[in-house]
């Protein structure tokens, strides 16, 4: 076991390695955080901080001097980067596991190797790839294979003219094409494993998206007990075919009845954020407690939780042009109200600037007043 005081080492410096810095410091040991930003909300809050890219020999040596153990935020950190540390120190998750969940052809490969439900899919790597699909793949969303999220990086496609005109669109880089799903509601689990294979997971999460990002989290997901437990036997079951340690986050899109992988996240997940707030211990805790080789902690929720995404659109709902502090008053006037702003120096739409969480022992309490305060604070609906 890796304990306390030792230096840990964070790649990326954005909201959830900022949390992870807080959960790390409260248990008491130090970080370095490694993060091109000046001003990265995890870097502003570390021990140390090194601005620099994330292929930088110097910075990586550095790293590999001052830190006894190193982790990841996000999933687009270079997997050479993950393998060249480990050959210094204990680098969780590997890069092995990140490399799968950072290319979406690698992702879906490895769901169809290893039989767990996906939508059908075809990989597009030429305009002659796309003149060979089945129709059957139409309408779907053609996917960038790399370094897409919150909806970035894909376009819904009714035919075969569409998708070649998004592809000339990504400047013909490898795609993925999906077929469309008709989903009924999508849900996420979060789960830590240790090296020895224990694995804890967080009570199953339902998902609402708004513009291509996470909007609202519900937890406990309002569904049957039997569709929880077989998304966190297949979440399991992913994290024990990539022999993962560390937490992830694991998509599904629920058709039907029946889950189907969505994607996976080798990191802590914006799903998980009420976790912080609404569970014995946090993923952020987790994530600590995994890497550093210590028991896993418990992860049974003391309370009903609703988490609101807050994005930099609020700074210029009045005007577009110029931003301004939305008015956290009515939010803190809510008594069983959570609110995490996340220290980033500059708003912009689409930005993830903060959220709120919601707790409380009523479920349908706790979801009124979430969307309540998330109308006060002024979240459209269109």
């Amino acid at each position: 076991m890796i304990l306390p005081p030792a230096t840990l080492g964070m790649l990326g410096g954005g909201q959830l390695g900022r949390f992870f810095v807080m959960a790390a410091h409260e248990m008491g040991y130090r970080v370095v955080v490694l993060d091109p930003d000046a001003q990265s909300p995890a870097g502003r809050i570390a021990d140390e901080h090194l601005v620099a890219t994330y292929d930088d020999p110097d910075a990586l040596n550095r790293m590999a001097e001052t830190c006894v153990a190193v982790t990841t935020e996000f999933e687009n950190v270079p997997a050479a980067t993950l393998a060249y540390l480990s050959k210094f120190v204990p680098v969780r998750p590997g890069a092995d596991a990140v490399g799968i969940c950072q290319n979406r052809s690698e992702e879906k490969g490895f769901l169809r190797r290893h039989g767990f439900p996906h939508a059908p899919y075809a990989d597009i790597r030429s305009e002659a790839d796309l003149a060979q699909r089945d129709v059957a793949l139409f309408p779907g969303i053609l996917k960038v294979a790399r370094f897409g999220y919150d909806g970035k990086g894909q376009a819904r496609v009714a035919n075969r003219d569409e998708a070649l005109a998004a592809f000339h669109a990504f400047r013909h880089e490898a795609c993925v094409l999906e077929q469309m799903l008709a989903l009924d509601y999508e849900v996420s689990v979060v789960l830590a494993r240790d090296e020895t294979g224990v694995v804890k997971c967080f009570p199953t999460v339902e998902n609402s998206h708004r513009h291509g990002i996470l909007d609202v989290s519900i937890a406990p997901a309002r569904i049957s007990g039997c569709l929880a437990g077989d998304a966190t036997e297949l979440a399991e079951g992913i994290a024990a075919e990539m022999h993962y340690i560390g937490v992830m986050a694991v998509e599904f899109f629920v058709v039907r009845g029946q889950l189907y992988v969505n994607e996976m996240a080798p990191r802590p997940h914006n799903s998980g954020h009420h976790t912080l707030d609404a569970c014995i211990s946090s993923q952020y805790e987790q994530q600590v407690r995994a890497l550093c080789g210590l028991p896993l902690g418990e992860t049974r929720a003391h309370s009903s939780a609703a988490m609101v995404n807050l994005l930099g659109d609020l700074w210029y709902r009045d005007d577009p042009h110029h931003s301004k502090e939305p008015d956290w008053a009515v939010l803190l006037a809510v008594p069983n109200l959570k609110l995490h702003l996340y220290g980033k120096h500059h708003a912009r739409p689409g930005r993830k600037m903060g959220h709120f969480t919601v707790i409380g022992s009523d479920a349908e309490v706790v979801q009124k007043s979430t969307l309540d305060a998330r109308h006060l604070i002024g979240i459209r609906d269109d």
